[in-house]
């Protein structure tokens, strides 16, 4: 055990210096923080409560936190799915060498920065030069603003998170489904079981541990509605459905040097999110599947 206890030291060690540490900064929400003057040295915020009370009290509050939920919940909801299909087809696939291309085509989007995301987005959706956009208006139709409209710009969203990020995701579950018994299906054929019968019988029970785990990961952070996303994409035009809770504290707290506001929501965003993740654990434990 030594030699996996002394692999494990240098993970501990990264934790405890960039995750556990750090943690002592959370003080800041409660005080009115100035550079020159240090964390320790800046003066107390009276009441204490101050800087949340300001978050809260934003006209824009609950529009933030109703963009920054949806988008979430989108995202959560469209995004794993297209994953577990993925997997399954893979798993499913017998053709190898087909099997590996598509796998590898499936995850190279994940690689691509958001910049390139949205340079590709242009490309396809723009409402003067975007390719859709051209064969709508060359069929009869008229052009669609799919990035500048507030019908759109969340399906966009959505659905450019789950073009890159799909086939990452099925690798998970892929790993799961190679734990199976195989057995199992050998049994299943043996009973004169169907490909989908075995899927939705076997392959689906048998990840469903880590469906729950995937899950509670991404409700834990349900707050995070892809900060780097939403900024690169969005502009005033789009705000009252796209402006998310990141972007105004990124505006107002850290392009004002407002860091007691950053750190505050910071604070709550977290908050909620444990709230969240101890919810659905409890949750899981009704279905016989939980972390702890």
């Amino acid at each position: 055990m030594k030699p996996l206890y002394a692999m494990l030291f240098p993970c501990l060690v990264w934790y405890l210096l960039f995750k556990y540490l750090p943690m002592y900064g959370v003080v800041i929400a409660f005080k009115d923080y100035n550079i020159s003057a240090g964390m320790l040295q800046s003066g107390w915020a009276d009441p204490w409560y101050k800087h949340f009370k300001m978050f809260f009290g934003s006209p824009y509050f609950g529009q933030l936190l109703a963009n920054t939920l949806l988008i979430s919940i989108y995202k959560l909801v469209f995004g794993i799915v297209p994953s577990i299909v993925l997997a399954v087809m893979f798993n499913e696939c017998k053709a190898a060498r087909l099997k590996r291309w598509v796998q590898t085509l499936s995850c190279m989007p994940h690689f691509l920065s958001w910049v390139i995301i949205y340079g590709v987005a242009i490309a396809f959706l723009s409402e003067t030069t975007g390719l859709f956009n051209r064969w709508i208006v060359e069929g009869g139709g008229k052009a669609v603003p799919f990035l500048n409209s507030t019908e759109w710009f969340r399906s966009v969203l959505v659905a450019s998170e789950v073009w890159k990020d799909a086939g990452w995701g099925a690798i998970v579950y892929l790993a799961a489904m190679s734990g199976i018994d195989p057995t199992l299906y050998e049994a299943a054929k043996v009973d004169g079981a169907s490909r989908t019968r075995s899927i939705w019988h076997i392959t689906l029970p048998g990840i469903r541990h880590v469906i729950v785990l995937m899950l509670m990961i991404r409700l834990g952070g349900i707050m995070d509605a892809g900060f780097e996303q939403v900024y690169i994409f969005y502009h005033p035009k789009v705000y009252p459905v796209a402006d998310i809770i990141d972007t105004w504290v990124f505006r107002t707290g850290l392009e004002q040097i407002n860091f007691s506001l950053a750190t505050a929501v910071g604070l709550f965003k977290s908050a909620i999110g444990f709230a969240l993740v101890l919810g659905a654990n409890q949750l899981a434990k009704r279905w016989g599947e939980s972390i702890w």
